[in-house]
């Protein structure tokens, strides 16, 4: 696609347009963060995520569909961040049959929350059951309240 040709002599438009004609392998590899960032940022928006919370816990409820436990990757960055990713593979065309319609979704599944203070991450759990990930993140119990210190008055 050629966004010249469509009207649009934009520099953001020639910009975009030069990242997506990467033509050489030096362009390809100085461009690979780039790609990397807008596809993690496409799976993000496109990867709906249900949050509860409990008294004791967190609760994150993400569809997953068509992926193996072993293709799921929960993750904690940065000592608070949250990371819940995965890809679907898709099964390859064999004995002479090809797509005729792909409809379902292919890509990269991807999530960040960033945890609260009082979330426990040595405690955490995750369960993929029928296409849903069901990721348990246990509570810190509250800090016991600061007890009064009495000192002691001397007499000088």
């Amino acid at each position: 696609m050629d966004f010249r040709l469509m009207g649009f002599d934009n520099p953001l438009f020639s910009t975009l347009q030069h990242i997506l004609d990467g033509s050489n392998e030096a362009e390809k590899s100085f461009n690979a963060p780039i790609r990397t960032y807008v596809r993690d940022a496409k799976a993000m928006a496109s990867t709906p995520a249900d949050v509860k919370e409990y008294p004791n816990s967190y609760v994150f409820i993400i569809d997953m569909p068509g992926l193996k436990s072993g293709d799921i990757k929960v993750q904690v960055e940065e000592d608070n961040v949250l990371l819940i990713s995965g890809e679907p593979k898709r099964e390859e065309e064999k004995d002479g049959a090809k797509y005729l319609r792909m409809e379902r979704r292919v890509g990269k599944f991807m999530r960040k929350f960033v945890l609260p203070e009082n979330a426990n991450t040595e405690a955490i759990s995750a369960v993929c059951q029928d296409g849903v990930l069901t990721v348990t993140v246990q509570k810190l119990p509250p800090p016991e309240p600061k007890k009064p210190k009495t000192i002691e008055v001397k007499i000088a």
